[in-house]
């Protein structure tokens, strides 16, 4: 769930997410000696280490004890950037064994010296994916002295595996930690019993753990029906069914002992009578009402009318109806929601990582579990601009029928690109993909604009010659194809929110190729031209560089007139930056980017005199999957007769994505704001992961964000009051056009 200069910021915060998310501890033993025995001082050493802590992250980083600079007892720890890549590293200590109550904190002494281009922080992370929280928005800058930090999360008891703790260093500086300590409920960790992390019998079936048994199906139109009947009935009594939810089934495994029978089954009838047994065996349950008014606005209703449309049985459909009649706890092995947010937070869903194509009863359960998780819990299938129904028996024969890993995740890729939501994708780092759209790269950037292929900068290369192509030059074949007919090719392969959206991420991987050249054709000046570009790998190409080649988040575009670029910002400076602003006639928010730090509230109270509603969220329910309610609008700015009186111009385009677009609806209830620019990429709001088996990972928006007047923004995006797009001519005079307009409004009396 960006912008040219974002790529290296956007790595390392996907880098330090994914890392921090998946890593996985030495085990440690539960005799009770040692898990009574934490080394939260660090005051436990062994080899000059302290005792039972590990580490993640870049080698770019030094760890040490530090014996003369601590804040009690004898060492604290050290993390230290002395290489030439900063990227994160992070100590981190598995608590042993699992603790019951409501909330956990973490606090601990923190001492910082030159940290910049990032931040040190505490850490601490609940798994399987239940909570987590590495100070990312609230993270510590500069030279500071020792303090004390804390985190809490919410636990989850039941559905607990382990608590990871620690503290990290993101970007430059160096980072000394000490004196860290533990409470659950406000006790202390030390004074609590452990209880054993509960087991479920979901995880005790792995007798599918190599493979389904079901290499490949023979589809017949009864077949493909009849898969379709079953993956609406296994994604329902997922979410619906009590005893599914409480984890007493694996429910993929499930899926691989039902298909054998659905595919034999010789009618419609049989199938039915297959489906009602299944549904008898997963036992009693109490009902209640399953049209309890809700105290919420409702947004949407769960989509249930297939149990009586799709021809079933009445026996099935009677016993499906029960079903969605079941009183469930809010509580699901499967799903949570995340606390504070209301987004699904998907936990339980193994990957299958070792899988890279998986049989054919994995690619079937990877349909089914996409297809249930976007019926279920994505907040906008009512924007998807299809009926996502018959979307399930369309894509049976193109995951049944995929030969091999490549056709597997391309018919994965374009089930995602029909939900049209630009969070979503593969985002796991894919070999098969990358030599798909090509290993090799032309020192070429492209972006369309006004419909066409147009250069508009350059990669250096390592050691690598210069680039005879020119900034507006437009390209109009690739290797012999025209670029209509790539864009044809390539629109069902690219998941966006709207078109523009998918012209950037396209313009993005048009000049790959997994040959050492590229032939183009191109038009300079009304002449149409062929050359041969060289073609670099990734390695070879410095990406950074050029990303990085960008303004600081502030500068005085004239005397009167400010610049804010929040792609470099954090929240520290703005006190600072306030000072140089509020004076101005005019004041350019350049949102063509993402925020490098949350400054919707921190920095919203400079800008709007009086707290204003700028957004409500939606979010799903765990007791009545598919329900989706609105909640309460959110208001930014604070009572404050300092507010800034000049012009506020908000620059937004294709880039401006998420927080990004978040950012421009909190500020664009400033009383002399005005966006211009170009449709953004519409998706907004938190995302949710999940994995698909093959090792795909994936995600969506996981809460639905509306303007207080309920007003859409997924694929909508944030329309501008002016709509100001580059140029052909524009970028050839290098002019930057949006900010030129930018500057004129300002002016204007």
């Amino acid at each position: 769930m960006k912008n040219a200069s974002l790529l290296k910021y956007s790595f390392k915060l996907f880098l330090l997410f994914t890392c921090l998310l998946v890593f996985s501890m030495q085990s440690f033993s539960q005799d009770k000696s040692r898990a009574e025995k934490f080394n939260f001082g660090f005051e436990k050493v062994l080899k000059n280490k302290p005792l039972f802590w590990d580490s993640m992250g870049s080698s770019a980083y030094r760890l040490s004890l530090d014996s003369t600079v601590n804040h009690g007892g004898r060492y604290s720890v050290v993390i230290e950037y002395n290489g030439d890549d900063p990227q994160f590293r992070a100590w981190s200590y598995t608590i042993p064994g699992n603790y019951p109550g409501k909330m956990i904190t973490l606090s601990g002494y923190i001492k910082t010296e030159n940290v910049k281009d990032g931040y040190a922080g505490l850490w601490m992370r609940i798994d399987p994916s239940i909570a987590f929280d590495n100070m990312g928005n609230r993270g510590i800058t500069g030279t500071t002295d020792w303090t004390k930090y804390e985190v809490s999360l919410e636990l989850n008891p039941i559905k607990t595996k382990q608590i990871v703790i620690g503290g990290l260093l993101v970007g430059k500086g160096k980072l000394w930690l000490d004196d860290l300590q533990v409470s659950i409920d406000g006790k202390d960790i030390g004074e609590l019993e452990p209880i054993p992390a509960r087991i479920f019998p979901a995880e005790k079936d792995t007798i599918f753990d190599r493979g389904s048994g079901i290499a490949s199906i023979e589809l017949t139109p009864l077949k493909t029906e009849n898969l379709r009947v079953l993956g609406l009935v296994w994604g329902f009594l997922k979410y619906y069914h009590p005893s599914v939810a409480a984890g007493n089934y694996n429910w993929d495994y499930e899926l691989f002992r039902i298909l054998p029978q659905i595919l034999a089954a010789g009618n419609p009838e049989k199938k039915d009578h297959i489906l009602l047994e299944w549904i008898n065996k997963l036992g009693e349950f109490s009902e209640g009402d399953k049209d309890t008014a809700y105290a919420s606005e409702v947004k949407l209703r769960p989509d249930l009318a297939w149990i009586t449309n799709s021809g079933l049985s009445t026996k099935l459909s009677s016993a499906l109806e029960k079903v969605s009649k079941a009183v469930r706890t809010g509580e699901n092995y499967y799903v949570g929601l995340a606390p504070g947010v209301g987004n699904p937070v998907f936990t339980n869903e193994k990957d299958y990582a070792s899988m890279n194509c998986p049989d054919a009863g994995f690619r079937l359960l990877a349909l089914y579990r996409y297809w249930n998780i976007i019926q279920y819990f994505f907040p906008y299938k009512h924007l998807i601009g299809e009926n996502w129904n018959p979307l399930l028996a369309e894509f049976i024969p193109k995951f049944n029928n995929a030969k091999n890993e490549l056709e597997y995740k391309l018919a994965v890729l374009e089930l995602i690109a029909r939900v049209r939501d630009t969070h979503s994708n593969i985002w796991s780092k894919e070999t098969v993909l990358a030599e798909y759209r090509g290993k090799n790269f032309s020192l070429a950037q492209l972006t369309f604009t006004e419909g066409k292929a147009v250069i508009t900068g350059f990669y250096n290369a390592k050691n690598g010659d210069h680039c005879i192509l020119q900034q507006g030059d437009i390209i109009t074949e690739i290797s012999g194809r025209s670029i209509e007919s790539i864009l044809e090719s390539k629109l069902k392969y690219t998941p966006a929110s709207n078109y523009p959206t998918q012209l950037r991420d396209i313009a993005r991987n048009l000049l790959r190729t997994n040959d050492t050249v590229i032939n183009i054709r191109y038009i300079r000046n009304g002449i149409k031209t062929s050359v041969t570009l060289q073609a670099y790998p990734f390695e070879k190409i410095d990406f950074i560089s050029f990303y990085q080649r960008k303004d600081s988040c502030f500068r005085m575009l004239a005397p009167d007139i400010a610049y804010f670029n929040p792609g470099n910002v954090k929240s520290a400076y703005l006190p600072e930056l306030w000072k140089q602003i509020k004076d101005t006639k005019g004041l350019v928010i350049d949102l063509r980017c993402y925020p490098s730090d949350f400054i919707v509230f921190s920095f919203g109270q400079y800008l709007v005199p009086e707290s204003t509603e700028f957004v409500r969220f939606s979010s799903g329910s765990i007791t009545r999957p598919g329900l989706f309610t609105m909640g309460k609008p959110l208001a930014v700015g604070v009572h404050n007769t300092d507010f800034y009186k000049g012009k506020v111009i908000i620059l937004v385009n294709e880039i401006t994505q998420s927080q990004a677009e978040y950012t421009a609806m909190a500020f664009r209830v400033a009383p002399r704001a005005m966006v211009i620019g170009s449709t953004t990429a519409g998706a907004d709001g938190n995302v949710s992961e999940f994995r698909l088996p093959g090792g795909i990972r994936t995600m969506i928006s996981g809460i639905g964000v509306y303007y207080p007047d309920r007003r859409e923004t997924q694929r909508v995006g944030i329309v501008p009051d002016l709509e100001v797009k580059p140029t052909i001519e524009g970028i050839i005079a290098h002019k930057d056009e949006p900010l030129l307009k930018a500057i004129e409004i300002i002016k204007a009396p």
